[in-house]
């Protein structure tokens, strides 16, 4: 027994495929899912092969009701193929194949496919065409006199052309709005991926006047740029203490940013009452580190205390929660690879309850593949949003941006300096856009698209 296939929308079609093509009694026997249609793997869609083998043409004799397998064509078929046909809507199957054609009088299969289907295959096969730079009309005439097996294989040949001719790196020439935009990203900094994005959504948005005009090409690569930085609302919970938890690498500078929150909250500002402020470290292993604390806790007089334990932590945040309304903890500055020194620290933070709000600290001067480290190192700690220090010592954040955001991670404040308390600003778009080299910003323009609810500069009494 031969064994034949067929591709259909449905085993329906399979079978009104068959019908049409072959005019014989058939079983299927099998049947698979497949793809089917379009070119290049695009518009296919979801059908049915199935397997199947012909039986030969019993016929019955309408006298002696016997079975015969070569039979007058007065007999009778009594395969059930003829039953297919009329659930198919096909005329009944006529043995005498006089008129093949009387079985479908609007023609082979004229209502089988939805006209947009042909439509669809007809422009891919235009697309497959021109990409191989041949000429449309005589390759179809071509196909056309070759019939269908020599037609596909026209097409594969074009298809192989195609593909070659994209593997070879030969691409259409971009308009140089694209190269400009791409040279200013890069001189920032912010990652191969992150420009990529940037520029799959020129071509998606911009119009062929908008990419004539620079200006207005990096007019819209900031106002995207700045959609894609995340700022960090704090909670207006009211709980009360309130217990902010700085962590971090090493040298990022969180003892010093304790000492400007501390100040902001401590001391107050125009905008911010004061309130009671207690400063905790629990870096007693850093030489000089609680001792600096306490300078800063002298001048600004207010308390610090210092704890190496978990219990020694809590103990100390019960003992003065009713006089005090944020706790500021200092941590251990540790390399994010040292994963047991990181659990160490996390283990002694679990003295401060689950209310607390954990801040990691990040350097704007840290390298793109560090900054990753950190953020996922630290991730185990549940930080809420990124404080970013040292803004002051790089012209390029475009890392840091790609980075955050890449992530989903917020900005809560910004430091630019050592000054205590004035080097210290919360987190703004617009803090981002204005240190962006290379980009004529409007500042005006982009204050307007991002307002920040709050002032980015703290205004102290």
């Amino acid at each position: 027994m031969e064994m034949f296939y067929e591709k259909g929308l449905s085993r329906k079609d399979c079978e009104l495929k068959i019908a049409e093509k072959y005019k014989r009694p058939f079983h299927v026997l099998c049947e698979k899912e497949v793809r089917i249609g379009g070119f290049l793997g695009i518009f296919s869609r979801p059908g049915i092969e199935v397997g199947f083998y012909f039986s030969p043409v019993v016929y019955k004799n309408p006298l002696t009701q016997g079975n015969y397998t070569g039979a007058p064509a007065s007999w009778q078929i009594t395969d059930n193929f003829a039953q297919m046909q009329q659930n198919a809507g096909i005329k009944q199957y006529n043995p005498n194949f006089q008129n093949p054609m009387e079985l479908y009088p609007q023609g082979p299969r004229a209502n089988s496919f939805p006209k947009e289907s042909a439509s669809v295959l007809e422009e891919e096969k235009r697309k497959i065409i021109a990409a191989a730079g041949k000429n449309y009309e005589q390759v179809s005439a071509s196909m056309t006199a070759a019939g269908n097996e020599a037609s596909q294989k026209i097409l594969d040949s074009l298809k192989e052309i195609k593909e070659k001719i994209d593997l070879s790196g030969s691409k259409k020439e971009e308009h140089p709005s694209f190269v400009q935009a791409a040279e200013l990203l890069k001189l920032n900094d912010f990652s191969e991926k992150y420009i990529n994005a940037m520029l799959d959504r020129m071509r998606r948005e911009l119009t062929l006047e908008t990419l004539e005009d620079f200006e207005a090409v990096q007019n819209n690569l900031l106002e995207w740029i700045g959609e894609s930085i995340s700022i960090y609302k704090e909670e207006k919970s009211g709980r009360k203490p309130r217990v902010m938890i700085l962590v971090g690498p090493t040298g990022v500078g969180k003892t010093t940013t304790i000492a400007k929150l501390a100040a902001i909250y401590g001391i107050g500002t125009d905008a911010i009452p004061s309130v009671s402020v207690r400063m905790i470290t629990i870096d007693a292993f850093r030489i000089g580190a609680a001792e600096q604390l306490k300078s800063y806790g002298g001048i600004m007089e207010l308390p610090v205390s210092c704890v190496d334990n978990k219990m020694s932590l809590r103990k100390e945040i019960a003992l003065f929660s009713e006089d005090t309304d944020l706790f500021l903890i200092d941590t251990i500055g540790k390399s994010p690879r040292d994963s047991a020194k990181l659990g160490e620290v996390r283990e002694i933070l679990e003295g401060c309850g689950k209310g607390a709000e954990v801040h990691l600290v990040l350097g704007a001067c840290t390298k793109t593949s560090d900054i990753e480290d950190i953020l996922r190192h630290f991730e185990p700690f549940n930080y809420r949003s990124v404080v970013l220090s040292k803004l002051d010592e790089t012209d390029h954040i475009g890392n840091v941006i790609s980075a955050l955001a890449e992530k989903r991670k917020s900005v809560s404040y910004i430091t630019d300096g050592q000054k205590v308390p004035n080097d210290i600003k919360k987190a703004a778009v617009v803090r981002f856009l204005i240190n962006l080299d290379g980009f004529k910003v409007d500042r005006g323009k982009i204050e307007n698209r991002f307002p920040s609810g709050e002032a980015d500069q703290f205004k102290w009494k």
